[in-house]
């Protein structure tokens, strides 16, 4: 690899059954906000972060999958913890403070079960 070339972020597109509904998810449990939309794909924008959500028809040509694992870093991860708490996204219940690999997570399922975990890495601390 070329030593000036530099990686950007990563931007996870997602599978989704009903891009409407899930906007509507998103927005209310997350807070990531749509930036674009139609009705095969959208955009959505937090932060910084952005998300991708892609149409699937789920059938055996165009499967829905759902099983995808996405991650996301914060530094302060019982912030947002207490925010997806009071959005209803988690139960008060669902922060893991330290977990074997050194890190504070919570996790959740979206509408097509696809899984987001925001975590907080602990080394060092």
């Amino acid at each position: 690899m070329n030593s000036q070339t530099q990686l950007g972020p990563i931007v996870p597109v997602l599978p989704s059954q009903n891009i409407a509904r899930d906007l509507a998810w998103y927005k209310e449990k997350t807070g990531f906000e749509a930036v674009f939309a139609d009705s095969m794909y959208a955009v959505l924008q937090r932060d910084g972060l952005y998300l991708h959500l892609q149409w699937h028809a789920d059938t055996p040509d165009d499967p829905l999958l759902g099983g995808s694992v996405i991650r996301i870093v914060t530094k302060d991860v019982r912030t947002v913890f207490k925010e997806f708490v009071k959005r209803g996204t988690v139960t008060a219940d669902k922060l893991i403070p330290r977990t074997a690999w050194e890190t504070s997570e919570f996790g959740f399922y979206d509408l097509n079960r696809n899984a987001i975990f925001i975590l907080e890495d602990l080394h060092g601390k």
